[in-house]
């Protein structure tokens, strides 16, 4: 990537969505679940939940900046506790929680807030924790060519909290180490530390 471009991430937010369509199917998927939308307070509960669930599953588009990194630095950048939102692709329920996402640059640098904007760009989506963790790493490892990234998520998921087992409080933790987070156990344990994570 040159230095004065940018990657451009876009993700239209109309792009096969069919609101009239989804309120039609959110309001068979009540019916047939014995829930009646006819009272005031429910009429327009289909149409909030294809308008709701649209949004979850739409990204901002965003320019991925990155800089030359004139002063070589070779030091951690870290970036801790970015909000994650997804959706749980086997029940459609929402897992909520943080991201901690850092890199040891190479040549380039990021600009700090994309790396909010990566996460966020995988989370919306029907997600598993395992994957969105991966795509992430694999994804700034692609554009960014550092020398190593990590990326650890922290979440709690509805489909295990609020039906089936009911594990109310259980978190779920996942993490990809790539390049020398991976392979220099004194760089992943400096990236453990700084995350607060337990490796």
């Amino acid at each position: 990537m040159h230095a004065s471009s940018a990657l451009r991430v876009i993700h239209e937010p109309d792009a096969g969505v069919d609101l009239a369509a989804a309120e039609l199917a959110a309001a068979a998927f009540l019916q047939a679940l014995g829930i009646s939308t006819e009272s005031e307070s429910l009429q327009g509960t289909p149409r909030r939940m294809a308008k709701a669930y649209a949004e979850l599953f739409t990204p901002r588009p965003f320019d991925l900046t990155t800089f030359p990194n004139e002063e070589g630095y070779d030091e951690l950048v870290l970036a801790r506790a970015i909000p994650v939102r997804s959706v749980c692709e086997h029940h459609l329920l929402p897992f909520v929680g943080v991201a901690h996402v850092g890199y040891l640059p190479g040549e380039r640098i990021l600009g700090l807030s994309k790396l909010a904007r990566v996460v966020e760009h995988f989370a919306c989506r029907p997600q598993v924790q395992e994957r969105l963790t991966k795509q992430v790493a694999d994804w700034l490892n692609t554009q960014l060519s550092p020398k190593g990234v990590g990326v650890v998520i922290e979440a709690e998921h509805c489909c295990m909290t609020l039906r089936g087992v009911q594990a109310v409080g259980s978190s779920t933790v996942t993490s990809t180490m790539l390049g020398s987070l991976r392979s220099d156990p004194r760089s992943r344990q400096e990236f453990f530390a700084l995350t607060g994570v337990n490796a």
